[in-house]
């Protein structure tokens, strides 16, 4: 692992560029570049390719493009440099597991390979979606633990505000967000009977480094085998708040997570260099983090969500590159276009997935409704998704594309206007977090056609 102190240092001595220059004269140009020279090709008939040497090319491409373009830091507009023989030999000593959890619920992430018959970790909830009062956070996650009984980790939403005052970032009112994150979470998982479940995503309110920092004393309950994440910026970026945490995280000897969201048509390009710059992250957080495992999030730059035909491409042919070429666990997340109580909805998560664990990725439960609504969440859309994961586990890639097409045929038409749902509290009991019927009989439908198309499920 390259020491902290010597990213810093790069990023502070490293060749000095301005923004724009690094996106448009460096960056962008090469990714198309290396997209040619490899030969990589996005065919629309295909979700789920199965053709290792696409892969291989993704990855390939990917090295050559961290050694050649850096990681920007965009607070000393500089960039920090890797050589091809550094970058390959912290591929070779990368770590190849993380342990989170206590007592009953403690679990080991390891790397998976595509169609591998290893079940996917499975990272559920709320995916960080915000919620406007501490109750329905509550109920949501005591749900969660409840409900995912193959739930290995658990995501908690983030807070609105604070005693009704709006949270803003850097101020007392985060802190204070962050602290009762922490305290709402571990609280709500003790209730559920699943109190050693690891939260991972820490600290999900947090957006400063100082926020995080407020919320690990251990009297508010995080642990070191909770799970800590820290962004890598669009693209290939970081800054130094982002390296704040990671200085703190290391020194604390807890699990890592560089987490990124490449942007389709933005400087990255189509499906092909949008792959492309997603095996890189998946490296950059190796490099500049030392990530004991990352999660890819791929967002189109037009509808704000990952379940396009081209995205779910993105995400089986990032997923099979980086499981193939690395072991470091790779986690896929999604947003979805619809709202909660939708059929659409359940369509994303099962498309999305399908494609993702057999393509060797694990998942974490993503951000319904695009994630822009606070609120616009319940129990069903995790509990769903992670059943639609568990059960992906064996599929070969060949199948799973079929079914993945079957599945993006009943919605990808409604992706540019999709149904937005119900609020929590226009569909959930407020006092148990009790799905509604109409709930649960989109969700008994559509898990039906969802069996009815070649998925196993164990319950």
């Amino acid at each position: 692992m390259i020491p902290i102190i010597e990213i810093a240092k790069r990023a502070l001595d490293g060749k000095p560029m301005l923004e724009k220059e690094y996106d448009l004269r460096v960056f962008s140009p090469r990714v198309q570049e290396l997209v040619k020279e490899y030969g990589i090709s996005y065919d629309p008939d295909i979700l789920v390719p199965s053709d290792d040497g696409l892969a291989d090319s993704i990855f390939k491409a990917a090295i050559d493009l961290i050694c050649d373009v850096g990681v920007y830091c965009k607070d000393t507009e500089r960039v920090i440099a890797f050589e091809e023989k550094e970058v390959m030999n912290e591929l070779k000593t990368s770590f190849d597991h993380a342990v989170f959890g206590e007592g009953m619920e403690q679990r080991t992430l390891l790397p998976r390979t595509p169609e591998s018959k290893q079940k996917p970790w499975i990272f559920a909830g709320a995916g960080g979606v915000t919620v406007s009062d501490e109750s329905i956070f509550m109920r949501l996650v005591e749900n969660y633990a409840r409900r995912i009984p193959i739930a290995n980790a658990i995501t908690t939403p983030c807070l609105l505000s604070v005693d009704g005052a709006t949270i803003r970032a850097r101020s007392p009112l985060e802190i204070e967000g962050s602290i009762r994150t922490v305290v709402l979470g571990r609280e709500a998982l003790r209730r559920a009977g699943r109190p050693g479940l690891p939260i991972m995503n820490a600290i999900g309110t947090s957006e400063s480094a100082i926020a995080l920092a407020s919320g690990l004393h251990p009297d508010f309950g995080l642990r070191k085998t909770d799970g800590y994440m820290v962004a890598e910026l669009a693209e290939l970026k970081t800054d130094l708040d982002l390296l704040n945490r990671v200085a703190l995280l290391q020194s604390l000897n807890v699990p890592i997570a560089g987490i990124y969201g490449p942007i389709y048509g933005g400087f990255a390009g189509g499906a092909e260099g949008t792959a492309v710059t997603s095996a890189a992250f998946h490296i950059q957080g190796i490099l500049t983090y030392g990530a004991s495992w990352t999660l890819c999030f791929p967002i189109h730059v037009k509808y704000t969500s990952s379940s396009s035909p081209e995205l779910i491409w993105v995400a089986s042919a990032y997923a099979q590159a980086v499981t193939r070429n690395t072991s470091v666990p790779a986690l896929y997340y999604n947003y979805t276009a619809a709202g909660p109580c939708t059929e659409m909805v359940l369509h994303e998560f099962a498309a999305e997935f399908i494609a993702g664990v057999s393509s060797g990725a694990s998942i974490e439960t993503g951000g319904v409704a695009k994630g822009k609504y606070f609120d616009y969440l319940t129990p069903i859309e995790p509990m769903f998704a992670a059943e639609v994961a568990y059960a992906s586990a064996g599929l070969k890639r060949s199948d799973a594309n079929e079914i993945a097409k079957k599945i993006v045929s009943k919605f990808k038409d409604k992706i540019p206007d999709p149904p937005k749902g119900k609020r929590f509290q226009d569909c959930c009991d407020p006092l148990t977090g009790e799905p509604s019927k109409e709930c649960f009989d989109i969700y008994h439908k559509v898990k039906k056609e969802v069996t009815d198309l070649g998925i196993d499920f164990l319950y």
